[in-house]
């Protein structure tokens, strides 16, 4: 593969186009989107050699042509890639939910030319502008090729996902979907939902929104993401997670029950099962829910404190993503929490500050 299409090119599109570059510096590298002035700086980023805001036959010549819009502008460029297909190209989409797409995909009779992908990597940011090669590194990358796909093309679209850094992983797109909406999809509802329940029962001097920290933060983070994707995922992959809701919703009835009851050693033994699960996850990986790279330092309550840790950091050339007190102390240990955007950076700093005497913890 040394041609390569875009139809759309944001966050995860323009990634994958930067990272195609990094590890294949001589590809030839095509992109369609509706904004000229999109174009215009993947071009001058060296994303990209050939812009255009029209779909023709230019995408024709290409090996693989990724598809990264939402799933029903994905649909559309499916029915406008079709005449001008040649019998080499294979197209994919970075889609979170892949059923809706093979089965346009069928519909089409496009099956041969089908590689459904989810790179199970992205930001908070979207749109070019923050598109970087590094958000693939460590990612799972799941790829779903249709019955047809051949052999040897699966192969070096595996290749390539490796070459970029990511984890290649090859399910059904049935079985993808049942396995996102179990650890992504779900989650984020769950999410979504604990955020408003304490919103809805917060007292007029948001006393709970004060004070909130540790375990709340961690479990709702995912709540902030873009309501208009999640509402698209949970409209494209509606079945699997209304099963798996429902019986989530069983597992809080039935915990509830017991709680009310003052069930002795229920509540143990559920967590006991959890823990035991939750700490077999190997954290290296970056999936839906990504890893946070943070620590926690004791430090004492006077002026300067917070500043001198700032200043070490800076002065050893670690960048520091985010930092600040902890006032909620239940989940935490240390006073100070500083958060890095790569995990080098964390043990640097852990290192450093350790090296320095400061009483530094982590969390897994």
């Amino acid at each position: 593969m040394n041609t390569f299409g875009f139809l759309s090119l944001g966050l995860i599109g323009g990634s994958i186009a930067l990272a195609i570059r990094q590890v294949n510096p001589d590809a030839k590298i095509i992109a369609y989107a509706r904004r000229q002035e999109t174009l215009d700086e993947a071009l001058a980023a060296g994303a990209i050699d050939e812009g255009t805001t029209t779909i023709d036959n230019r995408f024709g010549d290409c090996d693989l042509i990724f598809l990264c819009a939402p799933v029903a502008v994905n649909n559309k460029f499916l029915e406008q890639l079709k005449p001008v297909l040649s019998e080499k190209t294979m197209i994919t989409d970075v889609g979170s939910v892949k059923g809706a797409i093979h089965e346009s995909v069928h519909a089409l009779g496009l099956d041969r030319h089908f590689i459904g992908g989810h790179p199970m990597a992205g930001s908070e940011k979207t749109g070019f502008a923050n598109a970087s090669p590094l958000i693939l590194e460590n990612a799972y990358y799941i790829l779903t090729p249709t019955d047809l796909a051949p052999k040897e093309t699966i192969a070096e679209y595996y290749s390539l996902v490796k070459k970029m850094g990511a984890i290649p992983l090859i399910l059904s797109h049935k079985e993808h979907d049942y396995v996102t909406a179990a650890v992504s999809h779900v989650p984020h509802l769950v999410a979504a939902a604990l955020a408003n329940l304490v919103h809805d029962h917060d007292s007029e001097e948001c006393t709970m929104k004060l004070i909130a920290a540790g375990g709340f933060k961690d479990i709702t983070r995912i709540a902030s993401s873009s309501p208009d994707m999640w509402e698209s995922i949970c409209m494209s992959n509606t079945e699997n997670i209304v099963d798996l809701l429902d019986d989530y919703i069983c597992s809080l009835q039935t915990i509830s029950k017991a709680v009310r009851a003052k069930q002795l050693g229920f509540t143990y033994d559920l967590f006991k099962a959890s823990k035991e699960y939750r700490d077999s996850i190997a954290d290296a990986p970056k999936g839906p829910i990504k890893k946070i790279y943070a620590c926690y330092v004791d430090i004492p309550d006077e002026a300067g404190a917070l500043a001198a840790i700032a200043t070490l950091l800076a002065k050893a050339d670690i960048s520091i993503k985010n930092i600040g007190i902890v006032h909620n102390r239940e989940f935490e240990e240390g006073v100070l929490r500083v958060e890095f955007y790569e995990e080098a950076a964390l043990a640097e700093a852990v290192s450093l500050l350790q090296g320095l005497h400061y009483a530094v913890y982590q969390r897994n």
